[in-house]
């Protein structure tokens, strides 16, 4: 799993003097109760050592394959062993990782190994059409110039990408990142019954997002910032529920109120959907 992105819920924009929401960067997935995941990506030691072992395990491949095709064409003629060279070059460089990292998701031996996972772009799994253009260009900047262009490729990209992620579309994350949650706000005793009853319809995303970040972090934040953040996000959020909040509520705790009550409606559903297969099933 994937460690919760933290960055700063808000920052004064050069041109506004209004505090800007919490934006989600190219790196972030978003869960259900507006959680940001980052996937971080694989470091260059990391990729090294992956890519090392891939291309023991290529290397033996070619070996092994070498030998088998030697064995089988040392009777035939100069045309069959041409054959049987570019046949063999094909299915150890192109055809065996592009099969192995399509059906692993990204996978390979080697990042098996150090616990990565090529994804796509926007974190999704990469497909087959991927995983081709990886391996053919792999093949240019790994075998035919000894991973020289791809050693330098992933020093310079600020998500350690060779010449073949450029191409695809794609780059190497880790997996073996502890999942860190920050705790959930709790209702306000006071806004409680005022809450239960209120209409409070689902936040969009990046609004949610925001509004959890800030309630995560507005205790590090000066009295000023955290202020204006808390009124600018309040503002937002009550357009989505009504009634109002009792007069002279906080914001801070306004906010802290509906992300709880959004979260306490959402257990009770999934409750009452889970006892509802549970009958179901159990009926003979």
């Amino acid at each position: 799993m994937d460690a919760p992105r933290t960055s700063p819920p808000a920052t004064h924009g050069p041109r506004s003097g209004r505090p800007e929401l919490a934006t989600l960067t190219e790196d972030d997935l978003v869960t259900g109760e507006a959680v940001a995941l980052d996937l971080p990506p694989a470091g260059l030691a990391l990729r090294m050592g992956s890519g090392a072992v891939d291309v023991v395990v290529t290397l033996v491949a070619l070996v092994v394959g070498a030998f088998t095709v030697l064995l089988a064409v040392s009777g035939g003629s100069g045309a069959v062993q041409g054959i049987g060279s570019v046949g063999l070059l094909v299915l150890v460089f192109l055809v065996l990782p592009t099969t192995v990292e399509t059906l692993s998701r990204g996978r390979s031996l080697g990042k098996l190994c150090f616990g990565l996972r090529t994804v796509r772009e926007d974190a999704g799994p990469i497909s087959f059409q991927h995983a081709i253009v990886r391996s053919m260009i792999g093949f240019v900047e790994i075998y035919a110039f000894t991973g020289v262009p791809a050693f330098f490729s992933a020093l310079l990209s600020s998500k350690g990408k060779r010449l073949g992620d450029y191409a695809a579309g794609t780059y190497v994350v880790r997996e073996r990142v502890p999942l860190r949650l920050v705790p959930p706000p709790l209702m306000p005793p006071p806004l409680a019954a005022w809450a239960s009853g209120a209409d409070i319809t689902a936040l969009p995303t990046p609004l949610a997002l925001a509004v959890r970040q800030y309630l995560s972090r507005s205790a590090g934040l000066d009295a000023g910032r955290r202020s204006a953040l808390a009124e600018d996000l309040a503002g937002r959020v009550l357009t989505h529920v009504a009634p109002a909040p009792p007069p002279g509520t906080p914001p801070e705790a306004f906010l802290a109120a509906v992300v709880a009550e959004r979260r306490e409606r959402d257990a009770r559903r999934l409750g009452r959907e889970a006892a509802l297969r549970a009958r179901l099933v159990s009926r003979p």
